[in-house]
Parts: structure tokens; C-alpha cells; sequence
């Protein structure tokens, strides 16, 4: 895809939710996304950064249509995008209180620590803490 330098490209994350209104409620209040359009029990579109969303309820608009053989959309999956964060614990914290969803607990690997958030349809955040930058040095003899 060849853009001109002068344009910046759009790239966007596209969800199925059953709950519109639901699912809006949810990024802006829970994870403070900024709606951009919204049509009621169809279509959003939704920015945080640089990151746009378009949440789609089935049956509603192009990308809710069925498929040819006659799939209907669907939410949920293991398709996710990320969020980084400072302090995992604290904002995985703040968001139980608020009644947030999680598919597992806080797990740590080698490049940080993650928990999987649910959106109200089942679609998942990736909350992420990078590992600290560790030096490491080699030695050659």
C-alpha cells in the first residue's frame, strides 16, 4: 500500500459486539477511548491515540452483514490488541472495581506481565507491563 508521505494512514481494529451501547459505554468509561460516531444499535467508531476502533453490532451495516454462506459475525475469540500500562496491578485493580471482566489472573513473562480483559461482548484487551530494560553483557573469551 503506498501512501504519500504527506498522509497519514489510518489503521483500524475492526469488533463485532452484541451490545452497542453496551460496548461504547465500556471503552469510553472503563478504558477512556473518545467516540468519534456513533449510530445507535449499528455502528462505532472510537479513538484512543493513535488506535481507532470500529465496533459493529451483527446484521447492522457492511460489516455486520452475513457472509455468503450464511455465517453471521460474531464477538470473541483470541484476536486481541494491547495497551501498554505503568503499573498493571493498579489499573487491573481499578477495573475489577468497576465491575470489569477478565479471562485470566495477571501472568508474567520474559517481556512483562499481561492480563486479558473482556469487553461486554467477550472481546479482549490486552492490558500489558513491559519487563524493566535489562542490560545484559557478554563475555567472549
Amino acid at each position: 500500500m503506498n501512501t504519500p508521505s504527506s498522509e497519514k494512514q489510518v489503521v483500524a481494529i475492526r469488533y463485532i459486539v452484541n451490545d452497542m451501547e453496551a460496548a461504547v459505554a465500556f471503552y469510553t468509561g472503563m478504558l477512556g477511548f473518545e467516540v468519534q460516531m456513533h449510530v445507535k444499535d449499528a455502528f462505532a467508531s472510537l479513538t484512543m491515540g493513535d488506535l481507532q476502533l470500529f465496533i459493529n453490532q451483527p446484521g447492522a451495516g457492511g460489516a455486520g452483514q452475513a457472509m455468503p454462506d450464511g455465517t453471521i459475525p460474531a464477538p470473541g475469540g483470541w484476536n486481541r490488541f494491547q495497551i501498554q500500562v505503568k503499573n498493571l496491578d493498579s489499573v487491573y485493580e481499578k477495573l475489577k472495581e468497576k465491575g470489569a471482566r477478565f479471562r485470566n489472573q495477571i501472568v508474567t513473562g520474559v517481556g512483562g506481565k499481561q492480563v486479558l480483559l473482556e469487553d461486554p461482548s467477550g472481546n479482549l484487551i490486552e492490558l500489558f507491563q513491559p519487563a524493566p530494560r535489562q542490560e545484559t553483557s557478554y563475555k567472549y573469551k
